[in-house]
């Protein structure tokens, strides 16, 4: 019997056909949340029910996290208050929770995230709930249902509610058959990490959704991300956070990774104004939907120098994170992000001495007001 037949048959028995194996046109099912849910075969989600000249309306997925609360205030600044709902499943702290709309939201309960997109009147989604790399390494199942799971919710929602989607990606979606140094948009990616593995998912659920329905979906590949206000959060580049912590507080820092390790790194002002910049660019404008952007790229090593200039006293030791090193040994080294910068116009401000001279006035400010108390 021919293959093609035989498919028809099976496919006929499955959608519950006569038994003669004819082909009954049925609107594909989708079954990627915790119950399924159908998408109509013509869907096409590209017409907005908003105007473009409305303010969205905007939720921030696990809010509490290294990116949430600053892309929070960017945005409040820029559509009002109001419109900005942060929201995770723990506790915030009081200045959080007074400085703008907060709810409880959990990304693996789909009729929550339901609830809060219809009650809300949600147009722009942030999804930033994830577990990262270093962490997710070390509970691969918690992992698997967060970064996987939770995204499947997140993108039935987004195709049922018309929403404009974003979601980051991260350098750990490469692999140790990327191309290291410029690494390219487009390329082989193969992760070796649960985390990059579920991002380069999301890149591509995004993107069939996107072609497939037409979904608005826009991605940026972080770098390592560098911030001032927010403690390190278990990712293999939280060493350039921490590094600052440790300088002004401590007078000496341990090295978890080998001093020649390089990596692409970004100061949080710039990234943050790099997302707020892919989801306010035009829809035409676009010529892909997940883009590398990038700032500088540098190793444990130039960090420290650069750091020695302003402590001279800084005491610097090794001791390497095998897991971490080893993490790190597959990501790029540099990233090429010359679409992002013709698409839409990206363009970083912090280069490593601005970013250095930085971190070190905002914490400097702190450890002084610290020793004074």
């Amino acid at each position: 019997m021919p293959v093609a037949r035989l498919l028809r048959q099976v496919a006929g028995q499955m959608l519950g056909s006569p038994a003669c194996g004819c082909w009954i046109a049925t609107p594909p099912l989708q079954f990627l949340g915790t119950s399924p849910r159908q998408i109509p075969a013509d869907a096409n989600f590209h017409s907005a029910l908003f105007s473009e000249t409305d303010q969205p309306r905007i939720l921030i997925t696990g809010g509490l996290g290294q990116l949430g609360v600053g892309l929070a205030n960017l945005l409040r600044k820029r559509f009002g208050k109001d419109n900005v709902i942060l929201s995770d499943i723990r506790k915030p702290p009081d200045h959080i929770f007074h400085s703008g709309p907060f709810i409880y939201s959990d990304i693996l309960d789909y009729k929550n995230l339901r609830e809060i997109v219809v009650n809300n009147r949600i147009t722009w989604l942030f999804h930033y709930s994830a577990l990262l790399s270093a962490v997710g390494e070390a509970n691969i199942s918690l992992a698997r249902a967060i970064n996987i799971t939770g995204l499947h919710n997140i993108l039935d929602v987004e195709a049922e509610h018309n929403l404009r989607l974003f979601v980051p990606s991260t350098i750990g979606a490469f692999g140790p058959t990327s191309p290291w140094n410029p690494t390219p948009d487009l390329c082989v990616q193969r992760p070796r990490i649960i985390y990059g593995v579920s991002k380069v998912h999301a890149e591509l659920m995004g993107e069939y959704y996107h072609y497939r329905y037409g979904l608005d979906f826009r991605c940026l590949r972080y770098p390592g991300i560098i911030s001032a206000d927010s403690q390190p959060g278990g990712g293999t580049t939280d060493y350039a956070v921490q590094i600052f912590h440790d300088a002004l507080k401590n007078g000496k820092f341990e090295r978890n990774l080998k001093p020649s390790t390089r990596l692409p790194m970004i100061y949080i002002d710039d990234c943050l104004r790099a997302t707020l910049d892919v989801m306010e660019a035009p829809a035409e404008s676009l010529s892909m939907r997940t883009y590398n952007i990038n700032a500088m790229s540098f190793t444990p090593e130039d960090l420290a120098q650069e750091v020695l200039k302003h402590v001279p006293e800084f005491q610097i030791t090794y001791n390497m994170d095998s897991v971490r090193q080893a993490i790190a040994d597959i990501w790029p080294m540099n990233f090429d992000d010359s679409n992002a910068r013709k698409d839409w116009g990206w363009k970083h401000d912090f280069d490593l001495p601005e970013l250095v001279t930085t971190m070190l006035n905002f914490h400097g400010s702190d450890t002084r007001v610290a020793q004074v108390n």
